[in-house]
């Protein structure tokens, strides 16, 4: 097992045989990769050296001393916090050399293909159908997705689809990787509450999938995509964070530079946001220590059922304190970003924007139900439909 001395060593010969400051950013990572010190925990070959994932920090805190650049997380995050961990768990020795290394790099980035205008809080009503071709062995996909991040500027997809209707809706779903570059996708652009299209839905006609793109067994991509969902809680909740990082920081700061805004009951309200956002940040810090020895469990739905509820409650009291100023809008004007900015941007651009985070990853609904059956032991809700074959479901 390769200890922290041994990753430090590795870490300064890499940065001697490419030095940050005469390597192209590319190359650097692509050898950064090669030397196992993408993820440590990874297996050799694939990023890793099968170390503790806890030293990790060793590598990075390292290289970040020498200016190496790094992969731009924010940018592939749907690809490193979802796709790579469930590539890792259910994908083929091929699909794992083949896709992980651009992954991570930057190259190839990544959207999911999960939720249908029927099928959002319901995942498992999913109607994107997968035929089998005999002949070919291939699967021909047609159905729609919606709430696509990253779409359009994705090169790959994590995709799940129906296979056998004939089956309750969680059984007869697979998993896939898809082409986002088949002539059968089509990307089109969602225009949010922000004026933005951050947000895309894709339409699937006749797209061919190879079944060597398949992870996991035909008929069990519900269990599949439960490494993908819980991986994106955990994403979205448990980023790491500074003190008073997050959006907690704008509205401090306006609170210290703009003494004329303050009143007691403002103040009193934001003392109370200040330390559940701290006492947040502390908790992500004790997730990401739990992951160490294993997968992620449902207290990643808690922390981004609180980081939801956080943003909302925090970006209402910052337009608050700003009174007309806080309604303000700075651009309007329809874009289409790679990445989402909520504190690059003006306070009236957060209050919105922080209206989606009880949405996305998860609705607070479903979070609150995974919380109550999975941690507090309460009783499931009544699932009438849990028996009855996905093509009799009522729609």
């Amino acid at each position: 097992m390769t200890d922290a001395a041994e990753l430090l060593d590795l870490t300064r010969k890499l940065l001697a045989a490419h030095p940050p400051a005469t390597t192209d950013r590319a190359d650097f990572l692509k050898a950064r990769f090669d030397a196992g010190l993408a993820w440590v925990h990874f297996p050799e070959g694939l990023g890793g050296l099968g170390a503790p994932r806890s030293l990790q920090a060793v590598v990075d805190a390292e290289l970040a001393a020498a200016g190496a650049p790094d992969n731009d997380p924010r940018r592939i995050g749907i690809g490193l916090g979802m796709a790579a961990p469930t590539i890792l768990k259910y994908g083929s020795r091929e699909v794992k050399e083949r896709f992980l290394r651009p992954l991570w790099t930057g190259e190839e980035v990544w959207c999911q293909l999960f939720s249908e205008p029927g099928a959002g809080s319901d995942l498992a009503a999913l109607g994107t159908r997968a035929v089998r071709d005999e002949g070919s062995g291939d699967w021909i996909v047609t159905g729609q997705k919606v709430w696509t991040s990253s779409a359009h500027v994705a090169r790959w997809a994590i995709l799940i689809a129906r296979t056998d209707p004939d089956l309750p809706k969680h059984r007869g779903i697979t998993y896939f990787i898809c082409d986002m570059t088949d002539p059968g996708v089509e990307v089109r652009p969602l225009r949010q509450i922000t004026g933005e299209a951050e947000f895309n839905e894709v339409f699937l006609t006749d797209v061919r999938i190879p079944d060597a793109h398949r992870l996991g067994e035909v008929g069990e991509g519900w269990k599949v995509a439960q490494t993908t969902l819980n991986n994106e809680r955990v994403a979205i909740g448990g980023m790491r964070l500074p003190r008073e990082g997050g959006m907690i920081g704008p509205i401090a700061r306006t609170w210290r530079e703009r003494p004329e805004l303050r009143t007691h009951d403002l103040h009193q309200r934001l003392l109370t946001l200040w330390v559940e956002a701290e006492v947040s940040r502390l908790a992500g810090e004790r997730l990401r220590q739990q992951l160490v020895a294993g997968q992620p469990g449902p207290e990643g739905s808690a922390m981004k059922l609180a980081f939801a509820r956080l943003n909302q409650e925090i970006s209402g009291l910052e337009v608050e304190l700003l009174g007309e100023e806080g309604l303000l809008y700075d651009d309007w004007t329809m874009r289409r970003p790679e990445l989402v900015d909520f504190t690059g941007r003006d306070a009236g651009y957060r209050y919105l924007r922080s209206k989606g985070n009880s949405i996305e990853g998860g609705t607070t609904e479903v979070l609150l139900n995974i919380v109550a059956e999975r941690v507090l032991g309460l009783p499931s809700e009544p699932r009438n439909d849990k028996d009855v074959a996905w093509k009799d479901l009522a729609r």
